[in-house]
């Protein structure tokens, strides 16, 4: 009877498993999948940066953002993700950028070099994540795109 038991909680333990381990996880390397994520929430395109390494040009809601692919070995596997967006011309004060940066979390918010609004998010890739944590870090980021623009003052 005792062996049994011992045999079902070990077949128990190997089906939870299992699951968890066959799960396809998505890395820097897997530009489509990452470009399919992106397309989930507006328009996407992937292009390439400067240096070779890949990028995403995105559209939601009529905001441009980009996805830029970093830390890549050889223009592939990339290590994480920066989501960046930026507004040219909308100067908010240091105060309204900072309540951002203390009332939300997951991203930072900054003044660049000509005091325009930025916003960014990073995702690390290194050990992979799944394509629905992949879609829950771009829902985030939709609701980031959303609401930065009202915050400081675009449109």
């Amino acid at each position: 009877m005792k062996s049994h038991s011992l045999l079902a909680a070990g077949a128990l333990l190997l089906a939870l498993a299992l699951p968890a381990q066959a799960q396809t996880l998505i890395t820097g390397s897997d530009t489509a999948e990452v470009l399919n994520a992106a397309r989930g929430y507006g328009a996407a395109t992937l292009a390439t940066q400067s240096n070779g390494d890949p990028l995403i040009n995105g559209k939601i809601n009529g905001i441009s953002y980009q996805v830029f692919f970093k830390n890549c070995t050889a223009n592939t596997n990339c290590e994480d993700l920066n989501f960046y967006v930026g507004f040219a011309d909308t100067k908010p004060t240091l105060e309204v950028i900072n309540d951002w940066n203390f009332n939300k979390r997951f991203s930072r918010a900054y003044l660049d070099q000509d005091k325009d609004a930025c916003v960014e998010m990073d995702l690390d890739l290194v050990k992979g994540v799944t394509p629905e944590y992949l879609d829950a870090q771009f829902s985030v980021w939709s609701m980031i795109v959303e609401q930065f623009p009202v915050h400081v003052g675009f449109k």
